[in-house]
Order: C-alpha cells, then structure tokens, then sequence
C-alpha cells in the first residue's frame, strides 16, 4: 500500500474490495460452521456490510440482519439534498440483494438482548436466538448536554446528522428563509459522526445561497478549536464563496450552552447570543439506545472492543462495529464501518471454523464537496497492533494538497461521485 501514489491509492479505495481482497478468506476451511446463527443488529454501512461478507465468506451460515427501514438513507450526500443537488431517492438503499442472497431482512427493531441467553426480542414480538451477534447501532444524542433542547424539538431545529425525514425538514427550512437570513450550523465536540460533515454541509449550504439567496449568510458556530481538512476547506470557502462562510472557533465564542427554540436562538458559553433563520444545532453524540440497554458501553458513551475482531469487551460473544464502536484512531465515518463489518465478518467466520483469523488491515476514505466542481479528500490505512490497538500507517493516505489547481479539484469531485456509487454498491449491492 505504501509504494502506491496517493491518487492509486483514492482509487482503489474508491472500488470497495481493497479489504475484501487482502482478507482472502474462503468458506471451506476445517470446521464446517453448522448452519452457525448470526444475527446483525442495524442494516447502515457496518451492519449491511457485514451481513454480505459473512455471506460471501460462509455461504452456509444462518444470517438476520435486523434493521426497521425498508431504504436506508445515507449520511453521505445527504448535504447535497441540502443543497438541492441531489434527490432524497438516490439516496436510499433497499436490502433487496441481500434478500436474494439468502440473509433473512427483518424490518423491525432490536427491543432487547440477552447476552446470556444469546437472544435477541424484536419490537414486532419475535425473539432471534445467536451463536453470534453483530451490533452496529449507529448513535444517539446527549440531548442533557443542551440545554433548552430535547428530541422533541427535532422537527423546529432539526439536527438531520441521520439521514431521512430531517434532511427533508431542514431542506425546505432552507429553501423557506428570505433572503439576507444566516443559516447556523453548530458542530458538536469530538468524537461525532463524519468530522468533516457539517463543513461539507456548510459548503453545500452556502453554493445553494450564492445561487438563489446571494445577500445570506452561512454562520459556524464550533464546539472544537479545530476540525477535519480544516486548512482545504477554508480555502475552498474563500475561493468559492468569500465572505459568505464564517467560521467560529469553541475558544471565540462558538461553543453553545443553552438553546432558545421558539426563538431559533444560540447562546454561547460567553453568554453571547446567536439568531438565525434556519438554526442546524448538531447535538454531542453517544452509542446508538440499543447499546446503551444492552450493556455495551462504558463512561464514554462508546463501545469498547477487541479491535482486532470487534468482539465487545463486555460480551465476547457480541461485535460492535460502526460509529458506535471505539475504534481506536479510526474516524466514524461511513468507509470505516464498511471496512469494519468486513473485518468482523472474517473474525467471527473464522472463529466459527475454528481458523487463524487474517490478520486485519483497515482502510478509511474520505471525500467532501466544497463546490459542484471542488472536491478534497483524506485517506488512510490503519493497522492493529495488540499495544495500541488500531493505529494509523506512518505514510499511508494523506489528504489532497493545498496547491491544487481546478482541475485536480473538478477531478476529486468526480472521484467523490464515484466513490459514493461504489461504496454504496459494496454495501447494498
């Protein structure tokens, strides 16, 4: 990986099978599994993945993927429903290939587990037993840290950090706002799902103002001192849109302490206060419920795991994959849940054949639009060493260079379509 050039290496990632190919694993190892039950918890990019891939590595094994939606609608290019450059369709995925694969898709939602049972009770009143379970939960919000804010007041100021009806909500408040209004965006602190999401959203934001509502403004008021491609961002903002975006560092008076819903008001820890328009309050973060109730997680919030093969180091018998997981330096993004849920696919195949499991390499991609025709990226491979868990490769990836002409831009951006495509594809297809 480390002779490549980083555009080869953007590419490979961009087809999917970069893990898939290194793991090698084949069903027809020394033990047969016998019909061994696999229940996945949660059809996003960890959970989805891992039901294919433990197909795939086990023709033979038993698999539920348990997930409520019947289309899961992506994080990923949810901005660009924002900012009306794509459609809420063409962001949803159905589990109809992995129907015909032979996985059972349940469109309920995990109520309980029992981990000493290894059972799993669903909301529609069935209950799934396990050899093994996969929980991949996505997350929840702290709404106690807000102040003023409760899940309730979703629908005035929606935080849509989960791709569905909120994107749709805070769309049409978009499109809704006079011209001359600011559109707040307020990022939560770290660890959160996506890092560069809500610049990207800032970006997409501000290209649909330029467009249709030139005199607005595009307000960032940021818990963090720093965030993801910080310096590219920026950059792009300037160029593409000068003064319309202004950022607001948590040590200037960004970071919120209280919120004034009927009055779609912000108030800093200064006690500074903040009116817009549209207000997108993006609350701190946490495991999905789900992982809460099962005993999953510790004082953080967060999953922790053997990162090596994602088995809860509360339950063994459970891997927990995704944002919700701990996942040592890799970002909660959506690559790195697919990449996981293949890892974890191979761990648990592995262990049910009673084989050597792979050793595990870990891949993260990670594209933003700034404009229609202006896309950046990082990338990284990870590792696993068992004194620091997952690390990050010394030299692997990288993000794109400051000095880059359009051209390379306009070039990104089309990697960032392509990209989204494939992964997609690598997850539902």
């Amino acid at each position: 990986m480390n002779s490549i050039n980083r555009r080869q290496f953007i590419q490979l990632l961009g087809g999917g099978s970069v893990l898939a190919s290194s793991i090698g694993l084949v069903a027809c190892s020394k033990q047969p599994s016998a019909s061994a039950r696999v229940v996945i918890v949660g059809g996003g990019f960890g959970g989805a993945t891992c039901a294919k891939y433990l197909q795939r590595f086990d023709p033979d094994l038993d698999i539920t993927l348990v997930e409520p939606k019947q289309k899961f609608v992506t994080c990923p290019f949810s901005n660009l429903v924002l900012g009306g450059m794509r459609e809420m369709n063409s962001i949803s995925h159905s589990y109809d290939a992995h129907t015909k694969r032979g996985i059972k898709v349940l469109h309920t939602s995990a109520r309980e587990i029992d981990p000493a049972g290894k059972k799993v009770h669903l909301a529609n009143g069935k209950t799934l037993e396990y050899d093994r379970l996969v929980v991949s939960p996505g997350i929840d919000f702290r709404w106690e840290d807000v102040e003023g804010m409760s899940s309730d007041d979703v629908e005035k100021l929606p935080h849509a950090w989960n791709g569905g009806p909120q994107t749709v909500t805070l769309r049409n408040q978009l499109t809704a706002m006079p011209d001359g209004g600011t559109v707040i965006i307020a990022p939560p602190a770290n660890p959160f799902r996506c890092p560069p999401g809500p610049y990207e959203r800032a970006s997409m934001v501000a290209n649909y103002l330029k467009q249709n509502k030139p005199r607005s403004k595009v307000l960032i008021l940021d818990a963090k001192t720093k965030f993801s491609k910080q310096p590219l961002f920026m950059q792009g903002w300037e160029q593409l849109y000068g003064d319309m975006i202004e950022w607001v560092s948590g040590d200037a008076g960004g970071r919120i302490s209280r919120v004034d819903i009927a009055g779609k008001t912000l108030y800093n820890e200064l006690g500074e206060a903040h009116a817009g328009s549209v207000v997108n309050l993006i609350p701190p973060q946490k495991a999905g419920k789900i992982a809460h109730d099962a005993g999953l997680v510790d004082s953080s919030g967060w999953c922790p795991v053997d990162q090596r093969t994602f088995a809860s180091t509360q339950h063994p018998d459970i891997h927990v994959i995704g944002d919700a997981s701990l996942a040592g330096a890799m970002p909660k993004s959506g690559f790195a849940a697919n990449s996981q849920g293949k890892v974890c696919a191979a761990a648990i195949v592995s262990a049910l054949h009673n084989t050597t499991m792979p050793e595990p390499s870990y891949v993260n991609t990670c594209y933003s639009l700034v404009g229609p025709d202006y896309g950046i990226s990082v990338a990284a491979v990870y590792r696993y060493a068992e004194d620091q868990g997952i690390y990050k490769v010394d030299g692997s990836g990288g993000v794109s260079p400051a000095d880059a002409d359009a051209e390379f831009r306009q070039k990104e951006a089309r990697y960032t379509r392509g990209w989204y495509a494939s992964i997609t594809s690598d997850t539902w297809g």
